[in-house]
Order: C-alpha cells, then sequence, then structure tokens
C-alpha cells in the first residue's frame, strides 16, 4: 500500500477530512484539537491555499468521534506536521479530482483551467466551480498517492499572517469553551478527594444535603450532583467532613527528593540512548555536573471541566481532551463497553501544553452521569484538585561528565538521564490511566509511567544528546518504575531539563576556552540552519556589543527541539538583585514553512515565557501524604507585571517541511536564564527553579 503524509495514511478517504457544500463552504474536519495554539487557522489556511478558495469559505470543525479522522494526541508540536501534510496533501488531491470532472465533461486540458475562488475558469470563460459538483460524492474516495500541491512561489494564503479564527469568540465572550457550556436539564457535579495518595473511602456518615444534591458512589469515587452549583459545592463540603479515609505516608521526603531519585535509580535499570566512539584527542580536563528539577504542574488558569450524558446505552461527552479517540478507548475500558458506544466532542477549555486534568474529568461526569440517566451531567474540578490531582511532569536528575581536549573543546560526553515516565496518557494501554479509574470499587491499578520511543522525540531522554560535534558520547536513562506521584507530559518532557543541562556545560566550557559562549556553540555545530538561529538571535539583541551592568547578565540558550523539529535561539536578560527576574527575551525561530507567520511567533514567544515562568517560580511541594502547593499562593506563575519584553525573529524556509512551533522555545529560554544569572552573580544554577534559596545552596 503506498505512503500517505502525516495522519492521512492511517486516515485515508478523503471524506475524513473535508466536505464540499453546494451553498459555497467547505468544511475541514482534522483529528487534531485547539488548545489555544491557533491550529485550527493555520490548518483551515491549508485547505484554503489548496482548493484556491477564500479563507473565509473554511469551516474548521472541531474534533468528535467517530465523524473526525484519528488523529491520535494533540501533542509533540505535531500538529502542523502530521494534520497540516495530511490536508495538504488531501485537499490538492480534492482539487485535482474535481478538475478532471470538469476537464472531462468540458473537453478541455486540465492544464488550462484555472481556480478563482472555487469557480474553474476555462480558455472560454467559467466552465463549473466545486459548488456545482458539490453532490456528485466526489470524495468518498482513498486519497490517491501522488498529487501535486502548489508551489512555495505560488501560495497566496499559507505563508501569510492571518487573524485567528478562534479569537472572535473569546474576546467578545462569546460562550465557546466547554465550562460555559449548558444543556436543558443540566446537572452540576463536584468531586470528593481523599486527604492523600491512595487513601481508601471505608465510611461516610449520613446526613442532610443542601437542595436536592444526591450523593454518588463506586468505592473511593465520591461525587455529588445538584441542580445548581452552589448546591453542588456546599454538598461536596459537607460530604468531605463526613467521609472517613485510611490514608498512610506514599510521597517522599521533598527536602531530599534529588537524593530520592538517585537512590530510586540504583534500584533500576539503565538503558542506552546512544552512543558514538569516534576517534577522540587526549582529554586536558572532565566536568562533573548534576542537574535536578521538582515535579511542574500545568497550572492551567482554569480548572478541567466535561459534560456528559447518558442515553440507555450510549454516552455522550463534551470535553477539552487533547485526544478524543483515546480517552474514548479509555472510558470504554473502565465502563467495560464498547468504544462505539461513547461520542466524544471537543469543546475548547483552558490552554494547556500537555496531559492535564482533561481526561480524568471527563471520566468524572461520565461516573457520575451514570447515576443520572438522561440528564448531562457539567463536573468542574477545584483549583484545589487541577494543581493537586492533574498529572504533573516527572522531577528529574541527570549527571553529566564533559570531557574537554587541550584547546577547551568537547572530546567525550557521558549523562546518565534519572526519571519516572513522561506519559500516562490514556488509549495507549491495555488498561485505564484516568485517575477516578483506580478509585473504583473494582479499582484499576496505577502503572508506572511510559516514556516515547525516541523514534517519537523521546520522554525523559528527550533532548539529552547534544547537537552540538562530540567524537565519544554516551547517554543512558533509568526509567524510575517507583511512581509516589501520578506522571505524565508536560510541554517539552525532558527536553526542560536535559536541553538546560546541556547548554549550561556548553557555558562553562566556554568560560574555561575563554571563548564567548555564542562562538564556542558555532564551532561544535555542523548544522547549517542551527548556526543561523544563533548568529539571528546574536543580531537581534546585540550579543556582540552588550556591555555589563551589576545585577544583570545576559544569557545564551539553544536547541533543535527533539533534535528533528523547530530550531530556537534565545537570549535572556535577567536582572538578579533580591530575586531573579527575567527582564527582556530575544528569540529565533526556524520552523521550516511557516504557514500563519504571526501564529507561529506568537507560539515562540509564549514558549519562552512559559519557560521563564518555571525557571523562576514553578515547584509542585508536597508532604509525606498529599500536595501542599494546591492554590495559587503556593504554586505561583509568572503575573502579567513580570512578564519579559519580548523580540522575535523568524527564519521563514517555505521550501522545507513544517516543523511544530509550541515547544521549541520553551528550554532553551530556561537555559538562557540560567546563562544570564551565571553572568550577573557569577553562579551557575544546578537545580530547578532558580530561586534565591536554590541559588544560595548552588
Amino acid at each position: 500500500m503506498h505512503r500517505l503524509p502525516g495522519n492521512l495514511q492511517t486516515n485515508r478517504r478523503l471524506s475524513q477530512w473535508l466536505a464540499i457544500h453546494p451553498e459555497g463552504r467547505v468544511t475541514v474536519t482534522p483529528g487534531k484539537v485547539e488548545l489555544g495554539q491557533g491550529i485550527l487557522t493555520t490548518l483551515s489556511q491549508i485547505a484554503a491555499e489548496e482548493l484556491e478558495v477564500d479563507l473565509a469559505r473554511i469551516e474548521a470543525r472541531p474534533a468528535a468521534t467517530p465523524d473526525s479522522p484519528d488523529e491520535g494526541v494533540t501533542s509533540g508540536s505535531l500538529s502542523t506536521q502530521d494534520s497540516g501534510g495530511a490536508l495538504r496533501h488531501a485537499c490538492a488531491a480534492a482539487r485535482a479530482i474535481f478538475l478532471g470532472v470538469v476537464a472531462q465533461r468540458v473537453g478541455v486540458p486540465v492544464e488550462t483551467i484555472r481556480i478563482e475562488d472555487g469557480r474553474f475558469i476555462g480558455p472560454a470563460g467559467e466552465i463549473g466551480s466545486y459548488w456545482a459538483l458539490a453532490d456528485q460524492a466526489l470524495l468518498e474516495c482513498e486519497a490517491p498517492a501522488e498529487v501535486k500541491p502548489r508551489a512555495p512561489g505560488e501560495r497566496r494564503v499559507a505563508g501569510r499572517s492571518v487573524p485567528r479564527i478562534d479569537l472572535p469568540d473569546k474576546v467578545f465572550g462569546v460562550a465557546r469553551y466547554v465550562h460555559d457550556l449548558r444543556l436543558p436539564g443540566m446537572l452540576h457535579g463536584r468531586m470528593v478527594r481523599p486527604p492523600a495518595r491512595g487513601a481508601r473511602l471505608f465510611a461516610l456518615r449520613e446526613g442532610p444535603l443542601p437542595g436536592d444534591a444526591q450523593v454518588v458512589r463506586d468505592g473511593s469515587f465520591l461525587a455529588v450532583l445538584a441542580d445548581t452549583e452552589w448546591d453542588a459545592e456546599a454538598a461536596a463540603a459537607r460530604l468531605a467532613a463526613r467521609a472517613e479515609w485510611a490514608a498512610a505516608d506514599t510521597l517522599p521526603e521533598q527536602a531530599v527528593l534529588a537524593d530520592w531519585l538517585r537512590e530510586a535509580a540504583a534500584r533500576g535499570e539503565r538503558s542506552p540512548v546512544a552512543s558514538r566512539t569516534d576517534p577522540a584527542p587526549p582529554v586536558a580536563r572532565t566536568l562533573s555536573r548534576s542537574f535536578h528539577r521538582p515535579y511542574l504542574a500545568h497550572a492551567s488558569i482554569a480548572p478541567s471541566c466535561a459534560v456528559a450524558r447518558w442515553e440507555g446505552e450510549r454516552v455522550e461527552v463534551f470535553t477539552h481532551s487533547q485526544g478524543p479517540y483515546n480517552l474514548r478507548a479509555d472510558l470504554a475500558k473502565v465502563l467495560r463497553c464498547d468504544p462505539a458506544l461513547l461520542t466524544v466532542r471537543h469543546r475548547e477549555g483552558a490552554g494547556c501544553y500537555g496531559h492535564n486534568g482533561a481526561d480524568d474529568v471527563a471520566l468524572d461526569a461520565v461516573l457520575a452521569a451514570r447515576a443520572a440517566p438522561g440528564r448531562p451531567v457539567r463536573m468542574l474540578w477545584s483549583r484545589t484538585e487541577e494543581l493537586g490531582w492533574s498529572p504533573f511532569s516527572p522531577a528529574m536528575l541527570v549527571d553529566i561528565e564533559a570531557d574537554l581536549d587541550a584547546a577547551g573543546d568537547l572530546a567525550g560526553w557521558r549523562s546518565h538521564i534519572v526519571s519516572n515516565g513522561h506519559s500516562s496518557r490514556p488509549g495507549r494501554d491495555p488498561e485505564p490511566t484516568l485517575l477516578s479509574a483506580s478509585m473504583l470499587a473494582a479499582p484499576f491499578p496505577v502503572k508506572p509511567s511510559i516514556n516515547p520511543a525516541m523514534a517519537a522525540g523521546g520522554g525523559a531522554p528527550r533532548n539529552g544528546v547534544p547537537l552540538y560535534r562530540i567524537p565519544a558520547m554516551r547517554v543512558e536513562t533509568t526509567r524510575l518504575l517507583e511512581m509516589p506521584i501520578r506522571t505524565s507530559a508536560l510541554r517539552g518532557l525532558g527536553a526542560t531539563l536535559n536541553i538546560w543541562s546541556i547548554e549550561s556545560i556548553m557555558d562553562e566550557a566556554a568560560a574555561l576556552a575563554g571563548a564567548d559562549p555564542l562562538d564556542y556553540r558555532l564551532r561544535h555545530l555542523e548544522d547549517a540552519r542551527a548556526a543561523a538561529v544563533l548568529r539571528r538571535v546574536a543580531e537581534l539583541a546585540g550579543w556582540a556589543g552588550r556591555g555589563r551592568r551589576e545585577g544583570f547578565g545576559m544569557g545564551l540558550g539553544f536547541a533543535r527541539y527533539k533534535n528533528t523539529g523547530a530550531y530556537a535561539a534565545v537570549i535572556a536578560e535577567v536582572e538578579a538583585l533580591e530575586r531573579v527576574f527575567c527582564r527582556r527575551l530575544w528569540i529565533a525561530g526556524d520552523v521550516g514553512e511557516a504557514v500563519n507567520p504571526d501564529g507561529v511567533l506568537n507560539q515562540l514567544e509564549g514558549g519562552a515565557i512559559h519557560g521563564a515562568s518555571v525557571a523562576l517560580l514553578e515547584e509542585v511541594r508536597f508532604d509525606r501524604r498529599s500536595i501542599t502547593s494546591d492554590h495559587w499562593e503556593g504554586y505561583p506563575i509568572l503575573r502579567f507585571s513580570e512578564v519579559p519584553q519580548v523580540e522575535l525573529a523568524l527564519i521563514d524556509r517555505p521550501e522545507e517541511p513544517f516543523l511544530g512551533a509550541g515547544e521549541a522555545s520553551m528550554a532553551p529560554a530556561i537555559a538562557a536564564i540560567a546563562g544570564g544569572i551565571t553572568e550577573a552573580l557569577g553562579i551557575r544554577p544546578r537545580q530547578l527553579p532558580f530561586t534565591p534559596e536554590n541559588l544560595a545552596r548552588a
């Protein structure tokens, strides 16, 4: 069977991707979802370009099972690459099919027909349109292997900045989010969570509840339903006071978390990630350094929410899950039913790069709705649940030994990356991974999180292999099978630690060699596109002519995301007085073809600001039983007043394949901030976040 681009390979029928309507509209139905990253705008541009119609004619519908193609999870900065590539091919095929039919009917060569906003113009004038052929079922076929997308020089819509199609509703307060969904007869649900990880509900005292609130219990799964949110909130509070739990200490001591990681790794097995044994010059010096980061939360601004309804044997779910088909698979496992009985519809929620509570709250809504057949149930998590019970990005540790030759250049590299797995997303294991599945009377086990294969970018070892030229190298990882806190994917996965640690070694080696950090990187790079973004960001920030001010410093960070994705170089200016602030960021990026350049710049800027927040503030805190940073004061994120001034440059390469932008700049920003701290204070940070307490330890 011929190979098709992107996710068209596994969703081969053209009608899965688009429909053309007689009234002059085009519907595209990608399986990727809008998370606030603007992907539906980008995909609409690609469709409009290939069909040669006005962008206003394109309607991008949210993903839903079973109508949309199954594109897995919207993650990994792969949406434009995998979905955009598929949609470009599908729309180019559709254009060729329609033109072929018209040419045959009219008797003119296909190459003599041009398209003007969906109308077909032949040598003697208009000869038809998409709309006139819309009822002919021409797209009920498999995509052909060979089609000819429009050449870069012909593009008029793709490659141009256009306004995001999802923003007007959000700006003007239209009810667009799943949180806003209101259905007739809807009940409101709230969960009652245990006081500790792994706690078991063994008693529940009876008593009155507000209004008509009802209790839903299945083992240690405890929820309330009520006609109003206020009654649901009050009922949940009363129920929590009546619940008795069996709990025990299950979490490590936070103060010695790095030691716990090292001890747990000693009980595990090392797995090779990459190795190289090219001839190397004699070693003059070896740098041995360790870097550590804590657990990180997604900290979505709005808590997770879902709406579910049971009608007989069928269940309908509205969710902001990143993978509707994957969620459907796990819901079916919990319910022990045929997935075809479940319909999962995507509705936008609070932005989240990674696996937060969206999937978990969907199961909560479904289990609660089972107790109220025929009535929709809106389940909304609290802030405490969102910050305390969503999956976290795992704490990590990396030990690095870098050999330097007599000239100070890198001669060897050995690193060991320690972490829990970085994915417990639903749909990928024979048993469900959703939170409440482990709390039922017949519970499912909580298994250790996995790491994606390195061919897919890896998890803990993502970007753990330096892109720089190093003759001898050995990179290993240990995936911890002890998992006291449930972990999963957060923007960048292991790259946030690995890129920062690699770039820190590069800075230290450059200083020992008496070289400028930029020049030192360039002399170790063989990738011309990597060198180009470094030179561009240096030009943007005035790196060569930078001055020095007391308490201020500038640092540089670079990476190619997953070593196969987008390139990003970041320079940060930090102010390091009573605490560290990032005051300015300069970013240069290369994502290959940029379909919506403004959208790409937004992603690079947002990723770097996210990186600044992680670098300076973020850390999940816990005691021996529970998460204690379950409120904004306990888990601070960057405030608007603390957001740095950002300046960006994009190296557009329209002839190159798409490379996603969503995660490329985050880790380089962390590395750049660390470098700025070193220039300002003379301290090389070894532990995230870069708080005064952690810097004092350094």
